[in-house]
């Protein structure tokens, strides 16, 4: 039964209190970034305060589910890394509660911000989302001629795409200019190009002017009779100026939320899996219409069903030739008509083909946002439980409180975090991945290393020990320390010094003994090192004695005799035979031929250098005899 307890008070206290700062904190950081985006949208405007506190406002609750991961765990790591750094952690191992234990309150308060968090993209955020686009949109249109970007599409003027290729803002002119122009659907779409132009708002601030520079006008032409809409040849002019008048609002005026509130984010979960079954139904739709259309310009001369290729090879063919015969009868002005008339109508085709490519591909594109936008309610609430996760056992494993370490570490995970969830979300939207992947590839991640943490710090593991890591890689590279013998302060017991002294000249003579058999200086058996045993007794016993009796004269009086101990080399005492202790790391090394020719190599190395430290004990031996026979002379 789950009783709370004052620890969980205590720790909750503590919790609480360094969350509210930490959201404080990222909540601003967010804002600002968030900021930086938009900052054009609110400079030179002339925006009322209240536009302006309101612009903030919406931007600060639609932030609000990205900070709840990011102050998790920031608050987390400070938290248990100060009970860790002031030993209350270990007090509170030593009562017998585990760090398991210790960490419930703190899980029940993250679960509670998950599911509010939740609350917040399901209902709040949607609300939050309409309102800013409503500001941002109207700001937009407020003053749009410094808005126009280069090198894509504009929509900010309704009912019109505005594609402008370079700016010139000292002189205010547009040059390659393309407009998309859309009185119902796209099939009558009305294409301008232009060389050049200027573009501004109207005194009453009512409309656009648009002055056009050598271009040409496309538009599809349709007329009604009994009912039914047929195509026509489309208009096409050629002008050297152009003026067009464009409705426009440009005082600051709430715009309608009929395109916003189409957009998945403005949505809630039952309302977007609501959509897409919808979304899907229309995207097959038209893509249906567009394949019997495309169709139909292949096939329309052939009048044989499409499926039937060999039929059809011939039947265009034919007509090909009788085609060519027809042609080659009519006049020269009769053939530069045909093939005006041709090539545009291969241009319009193309032009078409070409629009509902585009739309094609939007359609799709919102289907991925919708499904992207579900997933994301889940995945951002569920990153603050695994943020927590990492933050709680981290802050135990370092035991770093303060504002020093854990802030490093928050910002590096959540840097990761963030450079997987924006990859994922990218690559998903342009189709290069699939959804669930984008969207999941940041969870993906960090959730096996929480899980991680969280074992290693209840198994009170040492993960970031620099010590471990440093020893691990200088045996990995044959790296070794130098011995460090002080003389003592206090010596009770004097060394044996002759009986040190036999067995030093012994210990000399056994290690010629093994340098003849065991012949260091040739190459060793790639068999024997990977696929046996290769444990050398002989060398472990030498060293065992030799570490022995560096212990006893270590505490001597004498300051030659401690130099000289210093002299010692710290012996390996398997390196020279195989790469790792067990058995079957040694025979999948072998088995892998790059790692095997590194561990190769890197034995060669080793017996040399036992070669030489066998040489280098000889002539030590022999200096500590002479030393340890004068202070018996004297």
């Amino acid at each position: 039964m789950f009783r709370i307890k004052k620890l969980d008070i205590f720790i909750a206290k503590q919790f609480g209190l360094l969350f509210l700062a930490a959201f404080v904190i990222c909540q601003f950081v967010l804002m600002m970034q968030f900021l930086w985006r938009y900052v054009d949208e609110l400079i030179g405007k002339g925006l009322s305060m209240d536009v302006l506190a309101q612009f903030f406002w919406y931007m600060g609750i639609m932030l609000m589910p990205q900070a709840f991961p990011l102050a998790i765990l920031l608050s987390s790591l400070i938290t248990f890394g100060n009970l860790g750094e002031s030993s209350e952690l270990t007090a509170i191992k030593a009562a017998g509660i585990s760090l398991r234990q210790a960490m419930r309150s703190l899980t029940v308060i993250t679960i509670t911000i998950a599911c509010i968090s939740f609350y917040f993209q399901e209902v709040i955020g949607p609300k939050a989302f309409v309102s800013f686009q409503q500001l941002l949109i109207s700001m937009q249109q407020k003053n749009p001629e410094v808005e126009i970007p280069e090198g894509i599409f504009y929509d900010g003027i309704p009912g019109s795409n505005l594609y402008v290729q370079k700016k010139d803002l000292d002189r205010g002119v547009l040059y390659g200019i393309m407009i998309y122009r859309m009185n119902n659907n796209y099939e009558d779409a009305a294409v301008i190009l232009a060389d050049s132009g200027r573009i501004q708002a109207t005194a009453e601030k009512k409309h656009l002017l648009l002055t056009l520079y050598s271009g040409e006008w496309f538009e599809n032409m349709r007329q009604s009779g009994l009912g039914v809409n047929a195509n026509v040849p489309y208009r096409r002019e050629t002008f050297a100026t152009k003026k067009i008048l464009l409705d426009f609002d440009g005082g600051f005026n709430l715009t309608e939320m009929g395109g916003i509130s189409a957009d998945a984010r403005s949505k809630g979960l039952s309302r977007i899996v609501h959509d897409l079954d919808s979304i899907r139904e229309f995207n097959d739709s038209v893509g249906h219409q567009n394949y019997h259309e495309a169709m139909q310009i292949t096939y329309a001369r052939a009048a044989l069903n499409h499926s039937d290729s060999t039929k059809i090879e011939k039947a265009v063919a034919g007509q090909n030739e009788l085609f060519d015969s027809l042609y080659q009868k009519l006049s020269a002005d009769d053939k530069q008509r045909i093939l005006t008339q041709a090539s545009n109508d291969v241009q319009m085709t193309l032009t078409n083909l070409d629009f509902k490519a585009e739309y094609s591909y939007w359609l799709n594109r919102e289907e991925r946002m919708h499904m992207m936008e579900a997933i994301n309610k889940f995945t951002l609430s569920l990153s603050c439980i695994i943020f927590f996760f990492i933050g709680a056992p981290l802050g135990a494993i370092i035991r770093k409180g303060g504002l020093g370490v854990p802030v490093i570490i928050s910002v590096i995970v959540f840097i990761v975090f963030y450079i997987l969830d924006n990859t994922g979300m990218r690559m998903a939207r342009i189709d290069e991945w699939t959804v669930w992947f984008g969207k999941l590839l940041g969870t993906a991640v960090l959730s096996p290393i929480a899980i991680f943490f969280t074992y290693k710090a209840n198994k009170d593991s040492t993960v970031f020990n620099v010590d471990m890591y440093r020893n691990i890689v200088m045996q990995l590279l044959g790296l070794r320390t130098k011995r460090s013998i002080m003389k003592k302060e206090v010596i009770i017991e004097e060394p044996q010094y002759l009986e040190d002294s036999n067995k030093l000249a012994i210990i000399s003579e056994e290690a010629s003994h093994y340098i003849d058999e065991h012949k260091l200086l040739r190459w060793p058996n790639p068999i024997v090192v990977f696929f046996r045993s290769g444990i050398d007794e002989d060398i472990a016993t030498l060293n065992d004695k030799l570490e022995a009796i560096i212990e006893d004269l270590s505490y001597t009086r004498d300051k030659r005799i401690i130099m000289l101990l210093n002299r010692y080399p710290i012996i390996a005492t398997h390196a020279h035979t195989r790469p790792f202790q067990r058995k079957w790391l040694n025979v999948l090394t072998g088995v892998f031929l790059p790692t095997g020719v590194f561990f190769y190599v890197r034995i060669i190395r080793f017996r040399f250098r036992l070669y030489k430290d066998l040489q280098h004990i000889q002539r030590t031996n022999t200096k500590l005899i002479a030393r340890i026979s004068e202070l018996y002379n004297k």
